[in-house]
């Protein structure tokens, strides 16, 4: 098929490798030091990694070439996650924290297992705060969850409306007895961090994590979009 895709100038091409990093889908690898266009069909055409080219070796152009495999990018991507996961190791070495990350088809509608239970919307493994790396792949453009443990058996439904499509973390300030302002300013100073969603229960220990997670956005220097939601202890969501 004819369509749009890119073109590399490899007499104008240093080698810098900053279009491969920029190339979502990784249709670009460096060869020989030169960067190349090695996989057409992942090219989507948008050209992210046009602006980012320091010599202006990048532009556009229609040719033939396969069609854009979304399928395949995705499968692509969730192979190097898991390769990057399985390299992460912390917490001492226990085996129960171990990261991984889930495929979780986040813009479906709500979804049931065939037996009618709810589906989870867990993205990643740990979600602990304490066991969390402050660093790790399934934060790089990640929509936040920051919430006490107790949210998710007081309020119902907090898969579907709170974890879809974020990546959770939790904690209680009370029973772990720590101060989480500096993990939580690791992870968002660090990360490609999108929003920020604090929620919490409405009893005062709750106030920790959610003061936790106000110095942590602040410390950080960055400007994210950020809300608090408030659970009743019966279950409701405050206004």
């Amino acid at each position: 098929m004819i369509r749009k895709i890119i073109h590399i100038d490899e007499e104008k091409c240093n080698g810098c490798g900053i279009c491969a990093n920029a190339c979502h889908e990784g249709a670009i690898d460096i060869v020989d030091g030169k960067a190349k266009l090695v996989r057409e069909n992942f090219c989507d055409g948008f050209g992210d990694c046009l602006p980012s080219c320091p010599t202006g070796a990048i532009t556009f152009e229609e040719r033939e070439a396969p069609a854009y495999d979304e399928n395949a990018v995705k499968e692509s991507q969730n192979m190097k996650m898991e390769k990057k996961m399985n390299s992460l190791h912390f917490a001492g070495g226990c085996p129960g924290s171990k990261t991984a990350v889930f495929s979780r088809e986040d813009n479906s509608a709500f979804e049931h297992t065939p037996d009618c239970r709810p589906v989870s919307r867990l993205k990643q493994w740990p979600c602990q705060i304490k066991l969390l790396p402050s660093q790790a792949p399934f934060f790089d453009g990640a929509k936040l969850l920051i919430a006490a443990d107790c949210t998710a058996y007081a309020y119902a439904n907090m898969h579907e409306e709170f974890m879809k499509g974020k990546i959770t973390v939790i904690g209680c300030p009370k029973l772990d007895g720590v101060d989480y302002t500096d993990k939580l300013t690791e992870i968002i100073r660090d990360n490609d961090i999108k929003s920020v969603t604090i929620v919490r229960m409405e009893v005062p220990c709750c106030g920790g994590l959610q003061r936790a997670a106000e110095n942590a956005l602040r410390a950080s220097g960055k400007f994210i979009p950020w809300q608090v939601v408030t659970i009743s202890r019966d279950g409701k969501i405050l206004e």
